[in-house]
């Protein structure tokens, strides 16, 4: 056994190699490695309970180490290069162990991550922070293990602790990366489905442990400690991202189902849910899904809106790859895919993201400003920069590494107001004395403008329900910056007069109307979602009034309406097929519904409508543009009628007629456009769909006799509780 060279080892103080030995130092690596010593190199390593340890070097020769203070061993050997070695341990009544040491290995960030990081411009945090397989070669071998990184600038001290450490993070203690507040270490020997958390050491003393906030993947719940992870998939999309990428979503027909993965169907996962997703999707004519939140949460009742693991599918359904299938056969059926995203907010639990080193980090530190009272939340510190790249990039990290085509972002007003939901003086106003959070609506901005620059053809939708101006408006003119702005006035007004009966419905005939004084103030989407139909508000259809057929026929009506109205739609699973019961996470769809033919003719005029409506230019091409829409009669109050036209970049029309009475009109005179004949491409009082079968037998005609405004008109028959539609015959 060779030994090392006689020369003078030295000297490092008492208090840092009791830090170092307990796990507790900053900076171990300046410490622990190899590190030169004129013409010699020292090797210490961190080998508690050992009885003899060594490095065996690339010449195979065995450098002995001797021992230095409470678990740290240290030898020198002379040569002119840092030595490559694995450090040979022995215990009692044990084989002799080697192993490679953490601390000879260089930092995995790069100086230009670090900058990035502190200026809060690393796009693609999630490539430099979290965990990752790292491969290296080397003299004695190539090594494989995992790198750790994460963002604490508070802490004293940090370690991975893991399955791989028997939970006990002495001997893995990282390093802290300067001024950045990135502390790092690579473990070799680590392997793919390791679990692991973080422990902190806060500046008071306490030790706390965390998940990892950039974790890509996740024990399932309620078992909470990160997982490494290693995508292996191979998409075949990029067709349909081409496409995109060249589509104008404003100017192409958008119709979403919304769902909650687990309780469309009760027991699928992200491979099994594919087959029966797509086939039904097609036969429902939706263009896109939207995923409920699909971010790793504990809690599995808050359907996924108190996220913990940003950057980690929920493991509940798969493994992220098994999620990239999904969207990658959903994208080869032709089919969009929607995501909920929750940057407003997060929970409290102890091991997730609050207090995170310590102190308030990802969170403000003033409650007036970083807890929400309503949802016993966080809320983000959207003034700090690292806080706001993290939530940018974790924007970038679903659209990029998940190739999905659009966020629908959650509880935006809560996030533009100071005092939103708050009362008296429990807020803190801006700089400027107001309520408006500056610092929210830059990250919004900048989130926005990010997102399209790097992925052109998707869309940012915001969920905002108060009338702040330019929701949807480009970020170079002051606006937010998002594609799309939900209508919730629309939805409320509409949903509030649905539920009267026809007898009072002339009455509050200006709920249906109303939205057209401002359908262009933004570019809508017009939302049936999950909220409208839980805790007590009844599903769509309860929400109507009469008999079980007067409902059915309601919903049919309503439907077509909303896919009528300028901007695009959404409806929530369920809603589709008339369910009847309010939606319950636990329960599922009521699909035995389906059984019964009123509910199947439902579905049927839901795949009917979004048929016409998808073939059909004049419905969706000019959404956000006056000169797509023109009212026949807005204003026939009397007999709960609206008429108006819909018209495309051509000006071809669809004329459309919606009777929320509950008888039918004959010699109905509607103003027309144009002379000749008219088809009738949808009828939802047709028998086909449940109705009583009144309509125009298929076609009306058009003569000289102006009216409405218009040059020419014709006499048609309205059914009771229902909707026509009308297109000038080829």
């Amino acid at each position: 056994m060779a030994k090392s060279q006689a020369a003078k080892l030295p000297e490092i103080s008492l208090d840092v190699l009791w830090k170092v030995s307990e796990g507790r130092y900053h900076d171990p690596h300046s410490v622990l490695g190899a590190h030169s010593n004129g013409d010699y190199w020292v090797i210490r390593t961190l080998k508690p309970l050992a009885e003899q340890v060594s490095a065996k070097l690339s010449d195979g020769s065995i450098v002995e180490l001797a021992h230095l203070h409470n678990g740290i061993w240290q030898g020198q050997v002379k040569t002119s290069a840092k030595p490559d070695y694995r450090i040979i341990a022995k215990y009692e009544s044990a084989p002799d162990w080697q192993i490679d040491d953490p601390y000879r290995h260089l930092p995995t960030l790069s100086e230009f991550d670090l900058h990035l990081i502190q200026e809060g411009r690393h796009e693609e945090l999630w490539k430099a922070l979290g965990s990752h397989l790292r491969r290296f070669s080397s003299s004695l071998g190539d090594v494989k293990g995992v790198s750790f990184a994460v963002w604490a600038p508070n802490a004293a001290a940090v370690r991975v602790v893991g399955d791989f450490n028997q939970w006990n993070g002495v001997a893995h203690a990282m390093r802290v990366m300067g001024s950045s507040g990135v502390w790092e270490l690579f473990v070799p020997g680590v392997e793919e489905g390791a679990k692991y958390k973080y422990e902190i050491l806060s500046k008071h003393g306490h030790w706390v442990t965390k998940i990892d906030p950039l974790a890509q993947s996740t024990e399932v719940p309620p078992s909470t400690a990160s997982v490494v992870t290693e995508s292996r998939f191979s998409w075949s999309d990029s067709q349909w991202l081409e496409a995109r990428a060249k589509r104008d979503a404003l100017k192409s027909p958008l119709s979403i189902y919304e769902l909650h993965l687990g309780s469309w169907r009760i027991g699928l996962n992200y491979r099994t849910i594919a087959d029966e997703l797509i086939s039904y999707i097609k036969e429902t004519g939706f263009t896109h899904v939207e995923f409920m939140p699909l971010a790793e949460h504990p809690y599995a009742p808050s359907w996924g809106y108190q996220v913990t693991g940003y950057f980690a599918p929920t493991s509940r359904f798969g493994s992220p790859d098994d999620l990239r299938y999904l969207i990658d056969r959903l994208h080869g059926a032709g089919i969009g895919v929607l995501l909920d995203w929750v940057p407003a907010h997060f929970p409290k639990d102890e091991w997730a993201l609050g207090r995170f080193d310590g102190e308030p980090l990802y969170e403000h530190a003033d409650p007036r400003r970083g807890e929400h009272p309503d949802w016993g939340t966080y809320i983000f510190d959207f003034g700090r920069t690292e806080v706001r790249n993290f939530l940018v990039a974790n924007a970038l990290y679903w659209l990029e590494e998940f190739h999905i085509d659009g966020l629908r972002v959650d509880a935006v007003a809560s996030m533009l107001y100071l005092d939103y939901s708050r009362e008296g003086n429990d807020w803190l106003p801006n700089v400027n004395g107001g309520r408006e959070n500056l610092d929210a609506i830059r990250f919004m901005q900048e989130a926005n403008a990010t997102v399209y620059r790097r992925n052109p053809g998707v869309m940012m939708i915001a969920e905002e329900s108060t009338s702040w101006a330019g929701v949807s408006a480009p970020t170079d003119g002051g606006g937010l910056g998002y594609g799309f702005k939900w209508n919730m006035g629309w939805m409320h007004d509409t949903l509030e007069y649905i539920q009267k009966d026809p007898m009072y419905r002339r009455y509050h005939h200006g709920e249906l109307t109303f939205s057209m004084l401002y359908a262009y103030d933004e570019k809508f989407v017009l939302p049936i979602s999950h909220d409208e139909v839980v805790h007590g508000k009844g599903s769509l259809l309860t929400k109507m009034p009469g008999d079980h057929w007067q409902k059915l026929a309601n919903v049919r009506a309503y439907l077509a309406f909303m896919w009528a109205h300028p901007g695009k739609q959404l409806l929530f699973m369920g809603s589709e097929f008339g369910q009847i019961g309010e939606w319950n996470i636990e329960h599922g769809l009521e699909w035995w519904l389906l059984d019964q033919p009123s509910h199947r003719s439902i579905l049927k005029l839901v795949g009917e409508l979004n048929r016409v409506y998808v073939e059909n230019p004049a419905m969706w091409e000019l959404d956000h543009n006056w000169a797509g829409f023109r009212w026949i009669d807005g204003g026939d109050a009397d007999r709960n009628v609206l008429s108006f036209l819909r018209l495309d970049d051509f000006g071809n029309p669809i004329a459309c007629v919606i009777n929320f009475a509950g008888h039918p009109h004959e010699n109905f005179t509607l103003g027309l456009p144009s002379k000749g004949d008219w088809v009738e491409i949808l009828n939802t009082d047709a028998t086909e769909f449940g109705g009583s079968g009144v309509g125009n037998g298929g076609k009306i005609v058009a003569n000289g006799d102006g009216s409405h405004g218009q040059p020419f008109s014709a006499n048609i028959t309205v059914p009771p509780l229902g909707s026509v539609w009308f297109r000038p015959a080829k």
